[in-house]
């Protein structure tokens, strides 16, 4: 089983499995969505079933990695949605 790293130079210094760069938060994302530790693994050449629940464990051990990274989806959505353009045909609305 893969232990779960950080390194500053791989995926931003975010929680990964050791020898990938497979983030923790991606395997919990997948699992959130209704996919199973098996299913999971089975989409990455040599991660495990147990990789996977290590995985799971770490976050469900560390909610604060959960909570950073979903603050830092938010202010990226944010970010994008007040710097695009305006596309005036957005605003047309037929009666």
């Amino acid at each position: 089983m893969r232990d779960i790293v950080s390194e500053e130079g791989v995926l931003g210094g975010s929680p990964r499995l050791d020898g990938t760069r497979i983030g923790v938060v991606h395997i919990y994302r997948q699992y959130q969505n209704g996919s199973s530790p098996e299913e999971i693994a089975s989409r990455y050449d040599d991660v495990s079933v147990g990789d996977t629940h290590r995985a799971l464990a770490y976050l469900f051990d560390h909610p604060e990695v959960i909570r950073e990274m979903d603050d830092v989806e938010q202010q990226v959505v944010r970010a994008i949605r007040e710097n695009r353009p305006v596309d005036p045909e957005e605003f047309k609305h037929e009666i």
